[in-house]
């Protein structure tokens, strides 16, 4: 790969269409390792299996194609009917691996390769933001139903594990703040590690990297923390794909420092990031000029070419990974989506 290529590979954009030729456009334009399907992007699944088959601008090394399908308040693919985290919860372990096999099968029949849907946060607090899409309120039940949600997905489609290093001990909404505790490290491997670690063992090839901060630990928010991805590879032991959660969240936050979503993407791989996502607040061009500065700020010695390149091998071998299981239509089982209206 040219130096412009690496650049692309290690990210992942999105543009609101269905239309199959303006998204096979884009992404044939700007060299993107991924592409991440919203609600803008999903009619209904005979529709959604087109666009993601005209993702595949090269067959030989097809995009990441993600989704966040955590089912219940979180779905992009309406017709899912697999019980919810909420409604997990309250049963085994065993439903929660039944219930991902099902969800992992459906999104693997709409041709998406990723999701970003096993939630490894936990609490008990009802007032925080992600209280209603944690596996469990306790480390040890989050735990368990992490480890089984990652079995129940994994022979369908790539899991992530987010939102790295978790949201337990705050409430605000990372989408719109940066949510901040002084909670320890040690506090943290003792509750808020373990459900990832879970994830971790069984498998998991992704992790994303949540906005928040972990003052004890780093200034930072854990996307853009080096202290955090070191935790993560030499702690935790994964060896897989560190993905950040979307970049446009930083913005959203209103910080000064974080305006700059090109900064933002080059931050975050200097700090470990293999791919960076942009979503809110972007544009078409977004992503491709994400690419073009990550390019740039190799040649001008910001960011480490080292650095570009690990994090290119990881996002490739991941592609070829997911190239690699094909992308055959699977029986529906009385699941598929009919046109709306």
């Amino acid at each position: 790969m040219s130096p412009e290529q690496r650049a692309g590979t290690v990210v992942m954009g999105h543009i609101p269409s269905r239309d199959a030729e303006t998204v096979r456009s884009y992404l044939a334009g700007s060299n993107l390792g991924g592409f991440l399907l919203m609600g803008a992007n999903v009619g209904w699944e005979e529709q959604t299996r087109s666009l993601t088959d005209a993702m595949a601008v090269d067959p030989a090394l097809p995009p990441l194609i993600a989704v966040d399908q955590e089912g219940g308040a979180v779905s992009r693919l309406y017709w899912d009917r697999a019980p919810s985290a909420r409604e997990l919860r309250d049963q085994s372990p065993g439903a929660t691996e039944a219930a991902f096999a099902r969800r992992g099968a459906l999104v693997a029949r709409a041709g998406i390769s990723v999701n970003f849907g096993i939630v490894a946060d936990t609490t008990a607090d009802t007032s925080s933001f992600i209280w209603q899409r944690v596996l469990g309120e306790t480390p040890s039940a989050a735990t368990s139903r992490v480890a089984a949600a990652v079995s129940g997905e994994s022979p369908y489609v790539l899991s992530a594990l987010k939102h790295f290093p978790g949201h337990g001990p705050v409430r605000e909404d990372s989408h719109f703040t940066i949510p901040a505790t002084d909670a320890t490290l040690s506090r943290w491997n003792s509750r808020d590690a373990r459900p990832f670690l879970a994830g971790i063992s069984a498998q998991a090839p992704l992790v994303m990297m949540g906005h928040l901060a972990y003052t004890a630990v780093n200034p930072a928010p854990a996307s853009l923390s080096p202290e955090w991805y070191r935790i993560l590879r030499d702690e935790l032991g994964f060896e897989g794909v560190a993905v950040t959660d979307d970049l446009g969240m930083l913005v959203q936050s209103g910080r000064l420092e974080y305006q700059d979503p090109v900064q933002n993407a080059i931050t975050a791989l200097s700090a470990g990031a293999d791919l960076v996502l942009t979503v809110a607040r972007s544009t078409p061009q977004t992503a491709p000029d994400m690419a073009a500065g990550i390019a740039a700020a190799v040649q001008s010695g910001t960011l480490s070419e080292e650095r570009l390149t690990e994090a290119a091998t990881r996002v490739v071998a991941l592609r070829l990974q997911a190239g690699g299981a094909g992308r055959s239509l699977l029986p529906c089982e009385g699941e598929c989506a009919a046109p709306q209206g």
